[in-house]
């Protein structure tokens, strides 16, 4: 039986293999194909399917089930999401609506193949490395020679162990335009486009991490509605009026009707109460709805065969410098294959025109001595023979119909010949200039299929919304001094009329101060000394008085942070307020001193123009080295009138 440290080891070792196989084998894609070993799946069984005619998606599932070990299910909601992104498959039927949300039908009433797209950039048979699948009675691909940065095209979201990936999706023409910058060693900028288009601000986007706020395009019918054309990214027409409804339902936004007509495109109609104006209500929709939402990103990607985290360009350029790697080996493939048919034809030629074939038919032994024979008739035609004759050559030489050589054309033979020649000629010359021929490749794709591709979404700056941007109608909230509460339900003393997110500043005649939510009703006490709506701009003028030494103290201050609804105090423990102003004047007060024997000065006069703003838990300036006994008001500096911001406001 293992000790508790075998337990211990045993555990370690079996978490690290799970850990390993859910970030390589589930969740995160591969920097080369910029796929998830799922979805290869699916491309690869539909490759093998693959005749020009769609396919049931249940007969695609259950082929794709001899490599994928995880249930139909998963295969299912894969290859949905897939083809949902419209690039490599093809559909016909019910796939599901990303813009409402509406799920696909069931797989054996909806059908599926290959794209012209995925046929020409992701397959290539002598190129692909094959694996055995899991149970090993077949063989699967362990990553596809894709022609096209298949990651940042697509985007790709996957929750691993201990980390996460969220790829935004790029646009077509935009990807391919940057990889020839990157080949031609020019600048380039690529931002994200999603397939629900909207608007994007991507101030915060850091090449693939960061963050990006999405808004929905909303345009004014008239003035009391309003269309939603387009989502935000991530964002369903479901998820988007829960969302208004929910606002509407807490008094965020007024609207009697929200109607939703959408179909082939987006179109979401909000009415809004009589009396409102649609366009004011804007700022409402982006603060509270999912008409704006802020999507956290962060590129993560398996490299090499470990989890690694780029940035976009690193990406694009890896991806661009395999293709070109990629494309190289293409053309030596195709060379050796073009050079062997140049060397089968001459072979055909000189056995056909020169009758070498007579010459077997005085062989009579073994087949073995018909090969040597046939390789031993070609040493007179050596300089014509691109290379040695093989033992393979002549088995094929002589296994060539009497019918065939009968009707052997000379001229279509040299034809044939000479456009062999050309396209070997091209081939070397695109291996002198493989930079070159993969740019060509490149406009290749774009000039077919970018015409599919355009970019859908807007790149605009936009602020955040603040809660005070907001139009709302106001809300009167009450104090009531004999019981204490405060609130929007309560009748009292005082009222303030408030925007419902506001916050409200209390402070009380011990020097303490919240700042609250505006509510139906709250506790703030009897004893308050002042009451009002927070301003981060707001001055305060205090004096107070320390317990231990006796000394008075004044300074200004600004309160700008706070937990709404927690305590504070600008004073020190057990410390008394003198005097304290609140409004924009800078008061100049009078200081009364404790009357003593042979005191001379009684009273002096003091400006807080000459304090600077401090923090609220700033000690102040010590006034003076006589104990103060009284502080008033005499004037303001900037007038002589006086002010109304004294302690006796209630």
């Amino acid at each position: 039986m293992p000790t508790i440290s075998g337990f211990e080891q045993l555990y370690e070792t079996n978490f690290l293999e799970y850990s390993s196989y859910v970030i390589k084998d589930r969740a995160i894609p591969e920097i080369n194909d910029g796929l998830k070993p799922v979805q290869r799946r699916i491309l690869h069984s539909l490759k093998e399917m693959d005749d020009g005619k769609y396919h049931k998606v249940a007969n695609v599932v259950g082929n794709t089930m001899k490599y994928h070990p995880h249930g139909d299910a998963s295969i299912n909601g894969a290859l949905v999401t897939l083809a949902n992104k419209g690039y490599f498959i093809d559909r016909q039927g019910n796939f599901g609506n990303l813009m409402t949300g509406d799920p696909a039908s069931a797989p054996r009433y909806i059908e599926a193949r290959l794209t012209d797209l995925a046929r020409e950039v992701l397959f290539k048979q002598e190129l692909t490395v094959m694996a055995e699948s899991y149970d090993g009675r077949n063989q699967e691909p362990v990553c596809f020679p894709a022609k096209v940065p298949v990651l940042l095209l697509q985007g790709a979201d996957g929750i691993a162990v201990g980390m996460s990936t969220r790829i935004l999706p790029h646009n077509f023409n935009e990807l391919l335009k940057a990889q020839i910058a990157i080949l031609k060693k020019q600048p380039f900028t690529i931002l994200p486009d999603f397939p629900s288009g909207g608007i994007a601000d991507i101030r915060e986007y850091e090449e693939g991490n960061g963050r990006v706020r999405c808004r929905a395009r909303i345009v004014q019918k008239d003035e009391r509605r309003l269309l939603i054309r387009e989502l935000p990214f991530g964002t369903t027409t479901d998820s988007l009026i829960q969302s208004v409804e929910q606002a509407a339902k807490q008094g965020k936004i007024k609207i009697s009707s929200i109607e939703d007509y959408t179909s082939n495109k987006v179109e979401i109609e909000i009415t809004f109460q009589r009396g409102a104006v649609a366009k004011k209500a804007l700022p409402a929709l982006y603060r509270f709805t999912d008409c704006e939402v802020s999507l956290s990103v962060n590129l993560i990607t398996i490299r090499e065969g470990l989890p690694a985290e780029l940035t976009v360009p690193e990406v694009l350029h890896h991806n661009t410098m395999r293709l070109r790697e990629n494309l190289k080996r293409e053309l030596e493939l195709e060379l050796g294959k073009l050079e062997d048919r140049i060397h089968a034809m001459t072979l055909e030629r000189i056995f056909i025109e020169n009758r070498l074939y007579k010459k077997i038919e005085e062989v009579k032994e073994s087949f073995e001595k018909v090969l040597k024979t046939v390789i031993l008739s070609f040493r007179p035609f050596k300089e014509e023979i691109p290379r040695k004759v093989t033992s393979e050559d002549a088995e094929r030489l002589v296994k060539i119909q009497i019918r065939r050589i009968s009707r052997f054309d000379i001229d279509k033979h040299r034809k044939d010949m000479a456009e062999t020649k050309k396209k070997i000629t091209e081939a070397k010359r695109n291996l002198r200039q493989i930079t070159v021929y993969t740019i060509e490749t490149i406009q290749h794709f774009l000039d077919k299929y970018g015409k599919d591709h355009p970019r859908r979404t807007e790149i605009s700056e936009f602020n955040v919304v603040s809660a005070s941007q907001v139009d709302l109608p106001e809300i009167k909230v009450g104090y009531d001094k004999k019981v204490g509460y405060l609130g929007s339900a309560v009748k009292g003393d005082k009222s303030l009329s408030v925007n419902p997110h506001a916050r409200i500043l209390t402070i009380g005649r011990d020097g303490s101060y919240r700042a609250l939510a505006v509510t139906d009703k709250t506790f703030v006490g009897k004893n308050l000394l002042y009451l009002g709506i927070h301003d981060p701009e707001q001055v305060f003028h205090l004096v107070y008085k320390e317990k231990k030494t006796g000394y008075s103290y004044a300074k200004k201050f600004k309160i700008e942070k706070f937990i709404a609804g927690r305590d504070y105090t600008p004073l020190p423990e057990g410390a008394t307020i003198q005097f304290i102003s609140w409004d924009k004047k800078t008061p100049v007060v009078e200081i009364l001193y404790v009357k003593k024997p042979r005191l001379k000065v009684t009273s002096e006069e003091f400006s807080f123009a000459e304090l600077a703003i401090k923090g609220t838990s700033a000690r102040g300036n010590r006034i003076s080295s006589k104990e103060v006994d009284k502080v008033k008001r005499l004037r303001d500096r900037e007038e002589e009138d006086g002010g109304k911001s004294q302690m006796d406001l209630f």
